[in-house]
Protein backbone atom coordinates (compact mmCIF):
# COMPACT_ATOMS: atom_id res chain seq x y z
CA UNK A 1 0.00 0.00 0.00
CA UNK A 2 2.71 2.62 0.54
CA UNK A 3 4.55 1.56 -2.56
CA UNK A 4 1.31 2.58 -3.92
CA UNK A 5 0.97 5.98 -2.71
CA UNK A 6 4.63 6.49 -3.46
CA UNK A 7 3.87 6.02 -7.00
CA UNK A 8 0.78 8.38 -6.73
CA UNK A 9 2.45 10.97 -4.83
CA UNK A 10 5.57 10.80 -7.11
CA UNK A 11 3.53 11.27 -10.76
CA UNK A 12 1.50 14.07 -8.57
CA UNK A 13 4.87 16.01 -8.37
CA UNK A 14 5.86 15.26 -12.01
CA UNK A 15 2.35 16.46 -13.29
CA UNK A 16 3.47 19.65 -11.15
CA UNK A 17 6.14 20.10 -12.61
CA UNK A 18 4.97 20.01 -16.10
CA UNK A 19 2.48 22.27 -15.23
CA UNK A 20 4.90 24.88 -14.17
CA UNK A 21 7.44 24.04 -16.70
CA UNK A 22 4.39 25.48 -19.17
CA UNK A 23 3.76 28.28 -17.41
CA UNK A 24 7.39 29.11 -17.50
CA UNK A 25 7.44 28.87 -20.69
CA UNK A 26 4.17 31.05 -21.56
CA UNK A 27 5.89 33.57 -18.85
CA UNK A 28 9.50 33.72 -20.30
CA UNK A 29 7.79 34.02 -23.79
CA UNK A 30 4.72 36.49 -23.63
CA UNK A 31 2.76 37.36 -26.35
CA UNK A 32 2.82 40.98 -27.93
CA UNK A 33 -0.01 43.25 -27.84
CA UNK A 34 -0.40 44.74 -31.21
CA UNK A 35 -2.05 47.94 -29.98
CA UNK A 36 -4.78 47.94 -32.88
CA UNK A 37 -6.42 51.59 -32.71
CA UNK A 38 -10.18 51.82 -33.16
CA UNK A 39 -11.12 51.57 -37.04
CA UNK A 40 -8.51 49.28 -38.11
CA UNK A 41 -10.23 46.27 -39.59
CA UNK A 42 -10.36 42.98 -38.12
CA UNK A 43 -6.95 40.89 -37.70
CA UNK A 44 -6.59 38.01 -40.81
CA UNK A 45 -8.04 34.52 -38.87
CA UNK A 46 -4.15 33.50 -38.92
CA UNK A 47 -3.06 35.62 -36.76
CA UNK A 48 -4.56 33.97 -33.79
CA UNK A 49 -3.16 30.59 -35.16
CA UNK A 50 0.52 32.59 -34.54
CA UNK A 51 0.15 35.12 -32.20
CA UNK A 52 3.22 37.27 -32.41
CA UNK A 53 5.44 36.63 -29.22
CA UNK A 54 8.75 38.10 -27.53
CA UNK A 55 10.98 35.46 -29.37
CA UNK A 56 9.31 34.51 -32.50
CA UNK A 57 9.26 38.38 -33.12
CA UNK A 58 12.85 38.54 -31.91
CA UNK A 59 13.81 35.29 -33.83
CA UNK A 60 11.82 36.43 -37.54
CA UNK A 61 13.55 39.63 -37.48
CA UNK A 62 16.91 38.20 -37.02
CA UNK A 63 15.89 35.51 -39.58
CA UNK A 64 14.58 38.61 -42.02
CA UNK A 65 17.72 40.08 -41.94
CA UNK A 66 20.05 37.08 -42.70
CA UNK A 67 21.57 37.03 -46.12
CA UNK A 68 22.42 33.07 -45.59
CA UNK A 69 18.75 32.51 -47.60
CA UNK A 70 19.97 33.44 -50.43
CA UNK A 71 22.08 31.10 -52.28
CA UNK A 72 25.16 33.22 -52.42
CA UNK A 73 24.84 34.62 -49.33
CA UNK A 74 24.47 38.04 -50.51
CA UNK A 75 20.49 39.03 -50.47
CA UNK A 76 18.19 38.95 -47.30
CA UNK A 77 14.42 40.21 -47.09
CA UNK A 78 15.77 43.17 -45.34
CA UNK A 79 17.84 44.06 -48.33
CA UNK A 80 14.89 44.51 -50.54
CA UNK A 81 12.48 45.94 -47.72
CA UNK A 82 14.25 48.62 -46.17
CA UNK A 83 12.63 50.20 -43.27
CA UNK A 84 13.52 53.98 -43.98
CA UNK A 85 11.61 53.53 -47.39
CA UNK A 86 8.80 52.03 -45.31
CA UNK A 87 9.74 48.13 -46.52
CA UNK A 88 10.67 49.42 -50.35
CA UNK A 89 13.67 49.49 -51.99
CA UNK A 90 13.07 52.29 -54.21
CA UNK A 91 13.50 50.30 -57.46
CA UNK A 92 11.39 50.12 -59.93
CA UNK A 93 11.73 46.26 -59.91
CA UNK A 94 13.09 43.67 -57.08
CA UNK A 95 16.95 42.74 -57.45
CA UNK A 96 18.29 39.81 -55.95
CA UNK A 97 21.03 37.53 -56.40
CA UNK A 98 23.97 38.14 -59.04
CA UNK A 99 21.91 41.52 -59.91
CA UNK A 100 18.98 39.23 -61.18
CA UNK A 101 16.18 41.94 -61.85
CA UNK A 102 12.90 40.58 -60.70
CA UNK A 103 9.36 41.04 -62.38
CA UNK A 104 7.74 43.34 -60.03
CA UNK A 105 7.98 46.21 -58.01
CA UNK A 106 8.73 45.61 -54.05
CA UNK A 107 5.74 46.08 -52.77
CA UNK A 108 5.65 47.49 -49.10
CA UNK A 109 5.46 45.51 -45.70
CA UNK A 110 3.12 47.16 -43.33
CA UNK A 111 -0.08 46.65 -41.29
CA UNK A 112 0.06 43.09 -43.11
CA UNK A 113 -2.08 41.57 -39.95
CA UNK A 114 -4.77 43.01 -41.76
CA UNK A 115 -4.32 41.59 -45.16
CA UNK A 116 -6.40 39.14 -46.83
CA UNK A 117 -3.89 38.16 -49.96
CA UNK A 118 -0.25 38.92 -49.97
CA UNK A 119 2.01 39.89 -53.10
CA UNK A 120 0.58 41.99 -55.79
CA UNK A 121 -1.64 38.97 -57.74
CA UNK A 122 -2.96 37.59 -54.01
CA UNK A 123 -0.61 34.37 -55.21
CA UNK A 124 -1.21 33.90 -50.89
CA UNK A 125 -3.43 34.01 -48.77
CA UNK A 126 -1.65 33.53 -45.46
CA UNK A 127 1.45 34.93 -44.53
CA UNK A 128 3.04 32.20 -43.10
CA UNK A 129 3.21 30.73 -46.90
CA UNK A 130 4.89 33.79 -48.30
CA UNK A 131 8.44 33.71 -47.18
CA UNK A 132 9.16 30.60 -49.48
CA UNK A 133 8.46 32.91 -52.26
CA UNK A 134 11.64 34.91 -52.36
CA UNK A 135 13.94 32.06 -50.95
CA UNK A 136 13.09 29.50 -54.25
CA UNK A 137 12.86 32.32 -56.94
CA UNK A 138 15.70 32.19 -59.73
CA UNK A 139 15.32 36.45 -59.66
CA UNK A 140 15.59 36.52 -55.84
CA UNK A 141 17.30 34.57 -53.70
CA UNK A 142 17.23 31.29 -56.23
CA UNK A 143 17.92 28.55 -53.24
CA UNK A 144 15.94 25.97 -50.91
CA UNK A 145 14.73 25.93 -47.12
CA UNK A 146 16.53 23.24 -47.02
CA UNK A 147 19.67 24.91 -48.07
CA UNK A 148 19.02 27.64 -45.40
CA UNK A 149 18.54 25.53 -43.07
CA UNK A 150 21.54 23.41 -43.47
CA UNK A 151 23.49 27.23 -43.01
CA UNK A 152 22.08 27.82 -39.83
CA UNK A 153 21.25 24.75 -37.86
CA UNK A 154 24.51 24.82 -35.79
CA UNK A 155 24.06 28.35 -35.21
CA UNK A 156 23.96 28.90 -31.42
CA UNK A 157 22.26 32.01 -31.54
CA UNK A 158 19.23 30.77 -33.20
CA UNK A 159 19.35 27.15 -31.41
CA UNK A 160 18.73 29.73 -28.35
CA UNK A 161 16.34 31.32 -30.05
CA UNK A 162 14.15 28.78 -31.42
CA UNK A 163 14.56 27.17 -27.93
CA UNK A 164 12.99 30.35 -26.23
CA UNK A 165 10.45 30.69 -29.06
CA UNK A 166 9.09 27.26 -29.40
CA UNK A 167 10.25 25.17 -26.58
CA UNK A 168 12.97 23.35 -28.00
CA UNK A 169 15.95 23.96 -30.62
CA UNK A 170 14.49 22.23 -33.54
CA UNK A 171 14.35 24.47 -36.86
CA UNK A 172 12.05 23.55 -39.04
CA UNK A 173 10.32 25.23 -42.28
CA UNK A 174 7.41 25.75 -40.17
CA UNK A 175 8.88 27.40 -36.99
CA UNK A 176 11.46 30.19 -39.85
CA UNK A 177 7.95 30.48 -41.74
CA UNK A 178 5.86 31.26 -38.72
CA UNK A 179 8.30 33.58 -36.87
CA UNK A 180 8.97 35.74 -39.98
CA UNK A 181 5.66 35.98 -40.04
CA UNK A 182 4.96 37.00 -36.15
CA UNK A 183 8.04 39.67 -37.03
CA UNK A 184 6.03 41.29 -40.39
CA UNK A 185 2.34 41.55 -38.29
CA UNK A 186 4.05 43.37 -35.38
CA UNK A 187 5.08 46.05 -38.74
CA UNK A 188 1.91 48.26 -37.98
CA UNK A 189 1.90 52.21 -39.15
CA UNK A 190 -0.67 54.39 -37.08
CA UNK A 191 0.93 57.09 -36.23
CA UNK A 192 1.31 59.50 -39.41
CA UNK A 193 -0.42 62.91 -39.12
CA UNK A 194 -3.55 62.05 -40.45
CA UNK A 195 -3.86 59.76 -37.46
CA UNK A 196 -2.90 61.87 -35.48
CA UNK A 197 -5.76 64.32 -36.96
CA UNK A 198 -8.28 61.54 -36.30
CA UNK A 199 -6.91 61.86 -32.75
CA UNK A 200 -7.44 65.77 -32.83
CA UNK A 201 -4.06 66.21 -31.52
CA UNK A 202 -3.57 68.07 -34.57
CA UNK A 203 -5.39 69.52 -37.65
CA UNK A 204 -4.59 69.48 -41.17
CA UNK A 205 -3.64 72.71 -43.68
CA UNK A 206 -5.49 74.15 -45.65
CA UNK A 207 -4.26 72.19 -48.86
CA UNK A 208 -3.62 68.68 -46.85
CA UNK A 209 -8.24 69.28 -45.94
CA UNK A 210 -8.48 70.51 -49.60
CA UNK A 211 -6.61 66.97 -50.84
CA UNK A 212 -8.50 65.03 -48.37
CA UNK A 213 -11.63 66.59 -49.98
CA UNK A 214 -10.84 65.59 -53.40
CA UNK A 215 -9.37 62.05 -52.14
CA UNK A 216 -12.95 61.40 -50.26
CA UNK A 217 -14.60 62.15 -54.19
CA UNK A 218 -12.30 60.38 -56.54
CA UNK A 219 -9.99 58.09 -54.40
CA UNK A 220 -11.53 56.93 -51.84
CA UNK A 221 -13.75 53.93 -53.51
CA UNK A 222 -10.56 52.13 -54.18
CA UNK A 223 -8.50 53.20 -51.24
CA UNK A 224 -10.72 53.13 -48.62
CA UNK A 225 -11.02 52.72 -45.14
CA UNK A 226 -7.91 52.75 -42.60
CA UNK A 227 -5.89 50.97 -44.37
CA UNK A 228 -6.41 53.09 -47.26
CA UNK A 229 -7.23 49.60 -49.71
CA UNK A 230 -10.04 48.16 -49.82
CA UNK A 231 -7.70 45.00 -51.00
CA UNK A 232 -9.18 44.05 -54.45
CA UNK A 233 -7.58 43.42 -57.23
CA UNK A 234 -8.57 45.92 -60.42
CA UNK A 235 -7.17 47.21 -64.10
CA UNK A 236 -6.80 50.60 -63.57
CA UNK A 237 -5.20 51.14 -67.26
CA UNK A 238 -1.56 51.69 -66.30
CA UNK A 239 1.56 51.11 -68.92
CA UNK A 240 1.89 47.45 -69.36
CA UNK A 241 4.54 45.49 -68.31
CA UNK A 242 5.44 43.31 -71.71
CA UNK A 243 7.65 40.86 -69.83
CA UNK A 244 5.29 37.59 -71.02
CA UNK A 245 5.28 36.37 -67.48
CA UNK A 246 2.90 38.80 -66.28
CA UNK A 247 -0.58 38.83 -66.34
CA UNK A 248 -1.31 40.19 -63.14
CA UNK A 249 -4.20 38.34 -60.81
CA UNK A 250 -4.79 36.59 -63.85
CA UNK A 251 -1.40 34.82 -63.60
CA UNK A 252 -3.17 33.14 -60.34
CA UNK A 253 -6.64 32.49 -61.04
CA UNK A 254 -6.41 31.85 -64.74
CA UNK A 255 -9.52 33.91 -65.41
CA UNK A 256 -9.53 36.31 -68.54
CA UNK A 257 -11.23 39.27 -66.48
CA UNK A 258 -8.51 39.10 -64.09
CA UNK A 259 -5.69 39.78 -66.64
CA UNK A 260 -3.36 42.60 -65.69
CA UNK A 261 -5.15 43.33 -62.70
CA UNK A 262 -3.42 44.09 -59.31
CA UNK A 263 -4.29 44.40 -55.78
CA UNK A 264 -4.41 47.84 -54.96
CA UNK A 265 -1.44 49.18 -52.51
CA UNK A 266 -2.14 50.71 -49.67
CA UNK A 267 -1.57 54.85 -49.36
CA UNK A 268 0.14 54.58 -45.57
CA UNK A 269 3.46 55.61 -46.30
CA UNK A 270 3.08 56.09 -50.05
CA UNK A 271 5.58 59.34 -49.65
CA UNK A 272 8.57 57.01 -49.06
CA UNK A 273 7.75 54.05 -51.82
CA UNK A 274 8.19 55.18 -54.79
CA UNK A 275 8.70 54.51 -57.67
CA UNK A 276 5.04 53.38 -57.96
CA UNK A 277 3.16 50.58 -59.95
CA UNK A 278 3.40 46.95 -60.36
CA UNK A 279 7.17 47.58 -61.69
CA UNK A 280 7.99 51.17 -60.96
CA UNK A 281 6.08 52.69 -64.23
CA UNK A 282 6.07 55.98 -62.53
CA UNK A 283 8.99 57.70 -60.68
CA UNK A 284 6.68 60.27 -59.03
CA UNK A 285 3.22 60.85 -57.39
CA UNK A 286 2.56 63.55 -59.97
CA UNK A 287 3.58 61.55 -62.39
CA UNK A 288 0.76 58.81 -61.23
CA UNK A 289 -1.54 61.83 -61.04
CA UNK A 290 -0.83 63.47 -64.27
CA UNK A 291 -1.24 59.57 -66.11
CA UNK A 292 -4.73 58.93 -64.50
CA UNK A 293 -5.81 63.07 -65.42
CA UNK A 294 -4.49 62.60 -69.13
CA UNK A 295 -6.44 59.05 -69.88
CA UNK A 296 -4.92 55.26 -69.25
CA UNK A 297 -4.97 52.32 -71.46
CA UNK A 298 -7.96 50.71 -72.25
CA UNK A 299 -8.73 47.23 -72.22
CA UNK A 300 -11.97 44.96 -71.87
CA UNK A 301 -11.38 44.64 -68.16
CA UNK A 302 -10.42 47.91 -67.43
CA UNK A 303 -12.23 48.84 -64.40
CA UNK A 304 -15.67 50.61 -64.35
CA UNK A 305 -14.27 53.84 -62.28
CA UNK A 306 -12.29 54.62 -65.30
CA UNK A 307 -14.74 52.77 -68.11
CA UNK A 308 -17.58 55.08 -67.29
CA UNK A 309 -15.43 58.25 -66.90
CA UNK A 310 -13.88 58.44 -70.35
CA UNK A 311 -10.60 55.98 -69.27
CA UNK A 312 -9.48 59.34 -66.47
CA UNK A 313 -9.51 60.86 -63.52
CA UNK A 314 -10.17 64.20 -64.13
CA UNK A 315 -7.93 66.62 -61.61
CA UNK A 316 -6.89 70.21 -61.87
CA UNK A 317 -3.70 70.70 -61.07
CA UNK A 318 -4.49 72.54 -57.97
CA UNK A 319 -6.10 69.31 -56.89
CA UNK A 320 -2.90 67.06 -57.66
CA UNK A 321 -0.92 70.04 -55.19
CA UNK A 322 -3.42 69.30 -52.82
CA UNK A 323 -3.70 65.57 -53.02
CA UNK A 324 -0.42 65.27 -52.71
CA UNK A 325 -0.28 66.91 -50.02
CA UNK A 326 -2.90 65.03 -48.08
CA UNK A 327 -1.54 61.73 -49.02
CA UNK A 328 1.99 63.13 -47.58
CA UNK A 329 -0.03 62.78 -43.95
CA UNK A 330 -0.25 59.80 -44.32
CA UNK A 331 3.49 58.92 -43.74
CA UNK A 332 4.87 57.67 -40.13
CA UNK A 333 8.15 58.72 -39.67
CA UNK A 334 8.15 56.80 -36.51
CA UNK A 335 7.31 53.61 -38.30
CA UNK A 336 9.90 54.32 -40.99
CA UNK A 337 13.16 54.75 -37.88
CA UNK A 338 11.33 52.19 -35.88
Amino acid sequence: MKKIIGIISLLVLLTSCNNDDSDMIAIDNPEIDLNIPSGFPELNAFVNQNKPTKYGVELGEKLFSDKRFSADNTISCSSCHIQEHAFTDQKPQGVGIEGRIGLRNTPSIQNLAFMKFYNWDGSKQQLENQPLVPIITHEEMDSSILEVIGKIKDDAVYKDLFRKAFGDENITPDRIYKSIAQFEYTLISVNSKYDQVKRKETSFTESELQGYQTFQQKCASCHAGELFTDQSFRNIGFPLNTDTNEAGRGRVTGIPSDFMSFRVPTLRNIEYTAPYGSFGQFSTLKSVLDYFDNGVLDAENLDPIFKGNGKKIPLTEEEKINLIAFMKTLSDREFIQK
